[in-house]
């Protein structure tokens, strides 16, 4: 398939996978551009990933005296897509 290029500058856009699609985005920063079939198969990961996010959850660890407080960590993710970026 001929590569994208931007509707803004009009350069060739550079393509990665992410998931079993591919992302296009602008190397001068003017967006991230799907094809159809790829927002489609993001909108599905990102259902999947809502119905299931509670299901893969720790357990709560027995406090005990000698305790410390885990490291600061990174916030979870709202959605799937935020994963990713």
């Amino acid at each position: 398939m001929d590569p994208l290029s931007c509707p803004v500058c009009e350069t060739e856009m550079d393509t990665r996978p992410l998931g079993d699609g591919e992302v296009h985005s602008c190397p001068s920063g003017h967006g991230i551009f799907l094809r159809r079939a790829d927002l489609g198969s993001l909108v599905e990961s990102e259902s999947d990933w809502h119905r299931h996010a509670g299901q893969h959850t720790q357990p709560m660890p027995r406090i005990t005296a000698d305790m410390t407080a885990p490291p600061a960590g990174k916030p979870p993710a709202r959605a799937w897509v935020e994963t990713l970026f």
